[in-house]
């Protein structure tokens, strides 16, 4: 059930807003309560199931993001230990307390002399170099070489940096310069001393986190581990290489889902390709002990749409079924146990885009205690037709007067959202130009691409 295709979930996808028009002026009254999952969810709960294609029993858009939230704050997390070199993007689980005292040692801030009293100057025969032992004292008016981080011998008053100084046909050294008391001298403990707490709880560890961490004397930090991952791409009609024929397609959500994941903080682990197979479905989920299992395609009611089954066989407990999202509208979260979880995405790739950013990016992100990013919106250049009922997701490029739509915007495709910077969330019943819009960022965008699809 991956790409485009003519199944129900592609069907549900490809509504107009004409279309969708005419259904609501169509549909006479409330609709009537759909059937309930046979059966209780995970923690008792019972699961009801609602068709892909009601759209008033789906969940709004912003209230899917917060359950997706609220599910990952419920699992439980062990913090583990990780070497630096595979810390980087993790969140500090422990606050970062300084191991010793920086720098530990009083050193030399500039390549030059080490200097005792008023000058001139007697220079010794040896210099002092970093990573050696403590050298011998110094006595006023004498000053020894030195190099930037190497320790300051006892009694220096001052270091004279390089281009400061002179030396005479005697040997003896000059300022060229005033010599001001401990002048180029890093004494220690000057930035912290042990014990000092240096970053709190919740940091995200990025490369200056680890600079300062390995400085501290750390070899490890303690951090929330990585959501684990598996992804389970489905659709007989699939290939992994070579140009479309006979009715087959290329997977494109295959390639694309891993590394977006692993942008979002995911370590993903497996990606199986299974095909429309109910019991092979079955057994990849129930075998799985990742914290997130992703699934391609079959989440609508279609005739090989395997994942609602398959969620009420293992009395699994739907959190969102259906959100008021295009394109996106038959994504899913299910609980599956206490601390695992699964999001099934629609098979056409934009709207599994919009699914991955809407119930997938806010789990992760909860998962591994990294803090919401600060939302914020821009004017809309152009204006946006909009659904009667459900938000829509746009590709945009960022300009500098605003955010501007990508023509290629259809749930199968992938044109636009590759050369866009950013999702517009536009509000039903669409958007004027010039109207705020609050933008949805990718994991990869610096502000701008130099193609734009207007």
């Amino acid at each position: 059930m991956t790409s485009p295709g003519t199944r129900a979930d592609a069907e549900a996808e490809d509504l107009d807003v004409e279309e969708a028009l005419a259904l609501v002026k169509e549909t006479p009254g409330p609709a009537r309560p759909g059937p309930t999952h046979p059966g209780s969810g995970a923690h008792g709960t019972p699961a009801p199931h609602h068709p892909a294609d009601s759209p008033h029993r789906a969940t709004p858009w912003p209230e899917a993001r917060t359950s997706a939230e609220r599910a990952a704050r419920a699992a439980r997390r062990t913090p583990v230990a990780v070497p630096l070199d595979a810390a980087l993007g993790l969140t500090l689980a422990a606050p970062l307390a300084a191991l010793t005292d920086l720098p530990s040692f009083d050193t030399s801030a500039m390549d030059g002399w080490a200097l005792a009293g008023p000058g001139p100057w007697v220079l010794r025969d040896e210099g002092v170099l970093a990573g050696h032992a403590e050298p011998a004292p110094l006595t006023d008016g004498e000053a020894v070489r030195i190099a930037t981080g190497a320790r300051i011998p006892p009694d220096t008053t001052a270091v004279l940096r390089t281009e400061h100084g002179r030396t005479d046909e005697h040997g003896r050294l000059h300022p060229t310069r005033e010599v001001v008391h401990g002048q180029d001298i890093r004494p220690r403990g000057q930035e912290c001393r042990s014990g000092d707490q240096l970053l709190p709880v919740g940091t995200l560890v990025t490369p200056a986190v680890l600079g300062l961490a390995a400085a501290a004397g750390y070899d490890t930090l303690t951090a929330v581990p990585r959501p684990r991952v598996d992804v389970l791409v489905l659709g007989d009609e699939l290939l992994t290489q070579g140009l479309p024929h006979d009715g087959l397609i290329r997977d494109a959500l295959g390639p694309m889902l891993p590394p977006w994941l692993r942008a979002l903080g995911a370590e993903v682990r497996a990606v199986r390709r299974i095909g429309d197979d109910a019991k092979a479905l079955h057994r990849a989920v129930t075998s799985s002990d990742a914290d997130l299992i992703v699934t391609t395609g079959g989440t609508a009611a279609g005739p090989v749409d395997h994942v609602h089954p398959t969620l009420r066989r293992i009395g699994a407990e739907l959190l969102v079924d259906g959100v008021k999202a295009r394109p996106g509208h038959p994504m899913l979260l299910a609980r599956l146990k206490d601390d695992q979880h699964l999001v099934g995405l629609p098979g056409n790739p934009l709207a599994a885009v919009s699914g991955l950013l809407t119930l997938a990016e806010p789990l992760l992100r909860t998962l591994a205690a990294r803090p919401a990013p600060e939302a914020y919106t821009l004017p809309l250049r152009d204006a946006v037709h909009g659904h009667p009922y459900d938000t829509r997701l746009v590709p945009v490029v960022l300009r500098d007067e605003g955010a501007v739509p990508l023509r290629y915007n259809g749930p199968a495709m992938l044109r636009g959202i590759a050369a866009a910077d950013a999702l517009a969330v536009v509000p039903p019943g669409g958007a004027r130009p010039g109207q705020e819009a609050e933008l949805l960022e990718l994991p990869w965008a610096t502000g701008g691409i130099g193609v734009c699809f207007t």
